[in-house]
């Protein structure tokens, strides 16, 4: 992606609370599609999420630990902010890197979260046995 892609791209998107389609309905009942686990604190990467309107919400509706991951610094800090104002900026962390080079280990997380950007990734075994993805 050239600089100009790239440009384009931050200011179609930067502003705007999703990336993509969908809404928090479509968050919340995929949350209780996903079948996690409420019971217990969950370790969950959210690939791919934009300026967070998922990671938000995750953090919101589940006891959790987010690593939110873009390739994209200026979506990253405007999830920060938007974190910051609903409350939940102590449960997600921030990490500026490529799907194509997460640097996670096998079994590190317990749930793979990719509402916006699962088709343009191959997820590596990074859940723990049982985790899902």
């Amino acid at each position: 992606m050239d600089d100009l892609q790239m440009q384009l791209l931050l200011d179609l998107h930067n502003s705007n609370v999703r990336q993509g389609p969908g809404g928090e309905d479509e968050t919340k009942r995929a949350i209780e599609l996903a079948g996690l686990d409420r019971s217990r604190p969950l370790k969950i990467a959210d690939i791919g999420c934009g300026t967070g309107a998922s990671t938000i919400l995750l953090a919101k509706e589940l006891d959790v630990d987010i690593t939110a991951v873009d390739f994209l610094p200026e979506f990253l800090d405007e999830l920060q902010t938007r974190a910051s104002d609903h409350g939940v900026a102590d449960r997600i962390t921030t990490l500026n890197c490529s799907m194509d080079a997460l640097p996670f280990t096998e079994g590190e997380f317990d749930v793979i979260w990719s509402e916006g950007a699962a088709t343009t990734w191959a997820s590596r075994p990074v859940c723990q046995p049982g985790g899902d993805s």
